[in-house]
């Protein structure tokens, strides 16, 4: 473990061409034209870009640069690059320069047709564009590779629709920037010019050893435990929770914190998870754009210092059945350019009119739109995760907390809201402790969309996931509501009457949502339906949703999606989820046929041929015959399910691709899946361990 010590303020950002590095080396009429647009979204001429080229090039070269790539993120989960060096043609002397030019910088060219498009691109048309983003600064990653320049870019086909997550972020947060400071205008703020949303994710993620790793297929090939029976011991000790972190953990954290640091991710908290074996990282707030970026920083850091350690990170949202799965709640606020937080209540929030206004356009926005908050949280793994203990349901609903529920309440009652709950002091009862100031409002880890002071808790994504889409959502649905308010207040003839009306108007139109109770309790899921809440339990139930005329209307309303785009994005992931159930069933298979099958045959000769030895010495073998006769059903049955799973996912492999072969792989192909890990879990706790043929899961989470 490395004991080098180092002031945290001198290396942050020391790998990143940010404003302190442009301003010093920029000229200034570069500079200026540069933060012109970034800020304000001017075109950059290619005059400007080449200067801008050569001096990050020249710069990267000082951190020890070879290389450049455009760093975009594709509809795969991850994000991709092709490198380039910044030689040039050899010169006749043999020496070669190094050049980097504008249009280097702002254009690239990977192969569109090879990555996911939903049909807007054929194998024959094969082109798409990478086009820089500025408004994201460019960093130096330094690893095995040595040092490599990368540039933020966005994704799009030869004839223009986004094929990335960065793309339609950036139009939505320009949706959301419009609306917003059209509201802010109608309540006489002139000073305002631009809103951002602000993100801070925080991630969880698993650590196991690498050794151990290496010998579970089922870890290598999907990022989860496929079998795997409960140690004796797990998390109902909730021992590991904010406890003290291991050596070898911390030592790991350390690194990352310090990879992170340099390249300008500004990771803050660090603890361990409920889960054993299970940690948290969670960052600053910034603007959502970078925010998405950083976090692909975060989850590439966790891997790759990971392996340094001889560990392996597992971002899977539920690697291990029985235990914590794993999310990243994206913690989502609205701010203006002058530090105005459009979220913050103030110390009497029912005398904020603006806020009230603010919070009930969004109880409007997520009303409306519950399902395509879902499904922005949609993925196959976490289908496991959802609804357990340690994730919010699939139902999507509010929690405003105590205070704000009864200034909503004296609004809808009395048209008036006179007061606001005040927080007190909390008593301890121990003289030697100061009084504590305690906030209004309790929190509610079981709400999927919570309000916690000055933001919103948007707790459904899950691990692995980008922020991207849950955030695109999240802006376009808002923007939304701010635009159809500031059309109702822009005509108004008495403005506070109106303001006060259209706020009533939205809390008892979209009360529904908004619930502070546990939303783990059966007797929710019953009230939900009843006030007609959408309860979408699965991936493949929640991707119709993006294809609606409701969700049509609504981006190509902003510009965000077109209706083709929005198509080929379900068409993906329909495609990924039957891809990636369709790995997880192959790869029980091959488990189930070539490690466990054949290990418990052999456990059953051993204890064959110790009951003939046994029974040759005259005692009683009466434990040994059922031991094994136990074990005999329950491999008779793993066959049996085994040929029922293989029977599936051949029925599955020929379905018609796109939602009738997703919904086959969802309603066959994983149940079938269930029943062979079933016997398998419990000859694990039966067989010898030493005859098991992959480690357990105590061995797993306990000996990191």
């Amino acid at each position: 473990m490395s004991t080098e010590f180092f002031n945290v303020a001198d290396i942050f950002g020391e790998n990143v061409f940010n404003d302190t590095v442009m301003q010093a080396r920029l000229p200034k009429k570069v500079y200026k034209n540069l933060k012109k647009t970034i800020e304000e979204g001017k075109e950059l001429d290619l005059e400007t870009a080449d200067v801008i080229a050569h001096e990050m090039k020249e710069w990267a070269i000082e951190k020890g640069a070879t290389h450049y790539t455009h760093w975009f993120l594709p509809l795969t989960g991850v994000t991709a690059e092709k490198h380039d060096s910044f030689i040039s043609a050899p010169l006749p002397s043999g020496k070669i320069l190094m050049s980097f030019s504008g249009k280097e910088l702002i254009k690239g060219e990977p192969d569109a047709s090879s990555f996911p498009s939903g049909g807007l691109r054929a194998t024959f048309e094969a082109r798409g564009y990478t086009a820089w983003d500025c408004t994201s600064p460019a960093f130096v990653r330094q690893d095995a590779a040595g040092g490599t320049l990368c540039i933020p870019t966005a994704f799009c086909s030869y004839t223009g629709e986004a094929l990335d997550q960065k793309t339609p972020l950036l139009r939505s947060m320009e949706a959301i920037n419009v609306q917003a400071l059209r509201l802010l205008r109608l309540f006489g703020n002139t000073t305002s010019r631009k809103v951002t949303p602000s993100v801070g994710p925080e991630q969880e993620y698993f650590l196991v050893d690498a050794e151990k790793f290496q010998q579970r297929k089922d870890l290598i090939y999907t990022g989860r435990t496929l079998f795997g029976a409960m140690p004796p011991k797990g998390q109902e000790l909730d021992d590991h929770y904010f406890g003290t972190i291991r050596q070898r953990i911390a030592g790991f954290m350390r690194d990352v914190n310090t990879e992170l640091w340099k390249v300008g991710v500004s990771a803050k908290t660090q603890h361990n998870e409920v889960a054993p074996a299970q940690h948290e990282l969670a960052p600053i707030y910034a603007e959502a754009n970078i925010a998405v970026d950083h976090n692909q920083i975060v989850m590439q850091t966790l891997k790759r210092v990971a392996c340094q350690h001889g560990m392996k990170c597992l971002l899977h949202e539920k690697p291990f059945a029985g235990v914590n799965g794993s999310g990243k709640h994206n913690n989502w606020s609205i701010t203006t350019d002058d530090g105005i937080n459009m979220l913050d209540p103030g110390r009497t929030p029912h005398e904020n009119t603006q806020f009230l206004l603010v919070l009930s356009c969004i109880l409007k926005a997520v009303n409306k739109h519950a399902d395509l908050l879902r499904e922005s949280a949609a993925d196959p793994g976490n289908d496991h995760r959802l609804g357990a203990n340690e994730a919010p349901p699939a139902i999507i609903s509010i929690f405003l907390g105590e205070q704000l529920e009864d200034v909503m309440e004296q609004l809808i009652s009395t048209g008036e809201a006179t007061h606001s709950l005040k927080g007190g002091k909390l008593q301890t009862g121990v003289t030697t402790l100061p009084d504590l100031s305690k906030d209004a409002t309790d929190r509610n880890r079981t709400s999927p969309f919570a309000f916690t002071g000055n933001k919103f808790e948007f707790r459904m994504v899950g691990s692995r996931d980008s922020i991207a889409n849950p955030n695109i959502v999240l802006n376009t649905i808002v923007a939304e509501a701010f635009a159809d308010a500031c059309e109702v207040l822009e005509s108004a003839d008495d403005f506070d009457m109106a303001v006060h009306d259209l706020i009533k108007k939205y809390m008892i139109e979209n009360q529904r949502i908004v619930f502070n109770g546990n939303g783990y309790s059966e007797e929710w899921v019953k009230e939900a339906e009843r006030r007609g809440l959408p309860n979408i339990k699965s991936m493949v139930e929640a991707i119709p949703s993006i294809t609606t005329d409701k969700a049509v209307e609504l981006f190509e309303r902003f510009s965000v999606f077109t209706k083709a785009e929005l198509e080929s994005r379900a068409e993906i992931q329909y495609e990924s989820y039957a891809k990636a159930i369709n790995i997880e069933a192959r790869t029980m298979i091959d488990m189930a046929s070539k490690q466990i099958i054949p290990a418990v045959m052999g456990y059953t000769k051993t204890l064959a041929d110790t009951i003939l030895a046994v029974r040759e010495a005259g005692a009683d073998v009466s434990v040994q015959s059922g031991l094994l006769t136990e074990v005999t059903e329950l491999l008779k049955s793993t066959k049996a399910a085994l040929e029922k799973l293989i029977q599936a996912t051949e029925e599955a492999a020929a379905k018609e691709e796109g939602p009738v072969q997703a919904n086959y792989y969802h309603t066959d192909v994983f149940p079938a899946m269930e029943a062979l890990r079933a016997p398998v879990d419990q000859l694990e706790m039966i067989v010898d361990k030493d005859v098991w043929p992959m480690p357990s899961y105590g061995d797993l989470i306990f000996e990191v």
